[in-house]
């Protein structure tokens, strides 16, 4: 995980729980599965 994705990973999660939003719910929002969130989240990326 390079340094840009833990940043924008954790970015992610502090929006998220501040809008007490769960991440199946942003899932549903953007139109993507809960498990690309949470990969998002954690600086998970296929490359």
């Amino acid at each position: 995980m390079n340094q840009n994705e833990n940043r924008i990973g954790k970015n992610i999660a502090e929006l998220r729980k501040r809008d007490h939003l769960t991440q199946e719910q942003v899932a549903k929002l953007l139109n993507v599965s809960p498990q690309a969130v949470s990969k998002w989240e954690n600086g998970v990326s296929q490359t």
